[in-house]
């Protein structure tokens, strides 16, 4: 029954996201504009049409997966558009194929349904606060903004997908950025799930989360630093488009991260874990008991 259940949940879901692609693909044929723009609003109304399917099912959840997804179906157009298959394009493909099939994957670990009871914390917690207002909160903040942030993340590698011809040492180094940031995500997500499955305190102390409150945090901004970056090392004068990487940052760390500990306060013992736990980097920090 459960296989059933689980098979029934993601057929649907892939069915809205082919949905989507399929509208977002016919922007890109048919709009007579620059690719940026172009894949911009192809962008926009796939987010639109997974926007939709959130009301009918009444779970703003289903667009969770979009922030992995998105960063894929672009470079794939990239791929069939550009056709250009330089060192440097195809490290950058492998980031960030390997970035969002790990975070998808992680997502269908932890989604158990379509139905509202299973819709994540935050979002409930949103349309509770804002009431009639929540239509508008949903679309803007939960849909439309995270896509325009992933995007910006990704317009440094739509600007300079078909230029990128020469691959230098910083390009390197900042791939290797990448993939360890990939691996942080995946490292707390595995120690997190472990955890979860065998509860015995309120905060999790193991392994990378022993030093930080959000290591998996911190590798979702790193990751993004390092595309931004890699990409700046082949065109030094597009340093500007860090802006993308910026705007991630800025969103973990004045929406995300204080959501999350507004949240892990209501436990008893949290401003001593905070105090005693970094916020992101997981160095050690003097434990104290006061």
């Amino acid at each position: 029954m459960k296989y059933k259940k689980d098979t029934y949940r993601y057929l649907i879901i892939s069915i809205i996201y082919i949905i989507a692609i399929l509208f977002a693909s016919l922007c890109i044929y048919f709009l007579p504009l620059p690719l940026w723009s172009s894949i911009l609003i192809a962008d926009i109304v796939a987010t639109i049409i997974v926007f939709i399917f959130s009301l009918i099912f009444k779970n703003a959840s289903i667009y969770d997966p979009y922030w992995s997804i998105q960063p894929i179906i672009i470079i794939v157009a990239l791929m069939i558009i550009k056709r250009n298959f330089s060192i440097a394009n195809i490290l950058l493909i492998c980031a960030i194929f390997i970035w969002g099939i790990r975070l998808t994957l992680n997502w269908a670990y932890t989604c158990h349904g379509l139905q509202e009871k299973y819709q994540d914390w935050r979002y409930t917690m949103l349309h509770e606060k804002t009431g009639k207002y929540y239509i508008l909160i949903n679309f803007l903040g939960i849909h439309l903004v995270p896509t325009l942030i992933v995007y910006s993340c990704m317009f440094p590698v739509i600007m300079t997908f078909d230029k990128l011809t020469n691959i230098n040492i910083g390009c390197i180094i900042f791939f290797i950025v990448c993939l360890l940031a990939i691996f942080l995500e995946g490292l707390a997500d595995c120690t997190m799930h472990k955890f979860k499955k065998n509860k015995t305190t309120s905060f999790i102390r193991k392994g990378v989360w022993k030093y930080s409150r959000h290591p998996n945090y911190l590798g979702e901004i790193t990751f993004w630093w390092g595309i931004s970056l890699f990409v700046i090392c082949l065109k030094p004068t597009f340093w500007w488009m860090m802006f993308g990487a910026l705007l991630n940052t800025l969103l973990f760390l004045f929406i995300s991260i204080p959501m999350s500990d507004k949240h892990q306060s209501r436990k008893e013992g949290f401003n001593l874990y905070k105090i005693n736990t970094r916020m992101l980097l997981p160095i050690y920090k003097k434990q104290t008991n006061e």
